[in-house]
């Protein structure tokens, strides 16, 4: 029976994507470059210093931008962002994950949060959920980025559980490419063509519950 669970955050716990986006977006302007829905989804899951420079590459600019105007940008994102996820709450949780905390609370599973996103805390915090977590993983802490395993290796040694007695949910490739190497089990939420057909994977948040983590680790534990 496994342990833990370690979520990611956006995508999982609550949909702060689309505010990402629209912060990127307006940053992405601001140096006179255009970034649209299909490139934003390149951002998933990748921490902030990547993304700008991913977007600074895109914009073919990435040389003109100096170390210290790169860390002025990443803090001007970042406040941009906050504005925007100030307006959080409870109804912002994604459906069936309130349930599902609660009830891995009920059963003694220890809850981890291993999210790129250094607001995490934060965001927790607007929905009220905080008190619901073991433990949260600082990003900044951890050496390498996901798809590297660093953070799901963290968040295990943190809960004091071995990674392969964790699952570990993500709705982008590059943190299910995480969990992998970190040895716990892959939950993914998401499309097929985005995740692979190697993991157990729900299209939904709605689906993920408790009888079905058991029923995809059972079948994991006993090929």
């Amino acid at each position: 029976m496994f342990k833990a669970v370690l979520f990611d955050l956006d995508g999982v716990i609550t949909d702060t994507a689309k505010f990402h986006f629209e912060a990127w977006k307006q940053l992405a302007k601001g140096l006179g470059i255009t970034i649209d829905k299909s490139f934003n989804e390149q951002l998933k899951g990748v921490s902030r210093a990547d993304s700008l420079k991913g977007i600074l590459a895109y914009g073919g600019i990435e040389k003109q931008i100096t170390p210290q105007h790169f860390e002025d940008l990443l803090a001007e994102k970042n406040q941009q962002y906050l504005k925007l996820i100030d307006q959080l709450n409870e109804q912002d949780i994604l459906p069936g994950i309130l349930h599902l905390l609660t009830t891995l609370k009920d059963h003694a599973i220890k809850i981890a949060l291993a999210s790129a996103s250094k607001n995490g805390p934060f965001i927790l915090d607007k929905l009220g959920i905080s008190f619901l977590f073991d433990t949260i993983v600082d990003p900044a802490k951890v050496a390498h980025g996901k798809p590297a395993p660093d953070i799901y290796l963290a968040a295990a040694k943190q809960l004091g559980v071995l990674p392969t007695e964790a699952i570990g949910i993500e709705d982008a490739l590059s943190g299910i490419e995480a969990i992998k190497g970190s040895g716990a089990l892959p939950v993914g939420v998401g499309r097929l063509e985005d995740l692979g057909d190697d993991i157990a994977r729900v299209s939904n948040t709605q689906l993920l519950s408790y009888n079905y983590l058991i029923e995809i680790w059972d079948k994991d534990h006993h090929k």
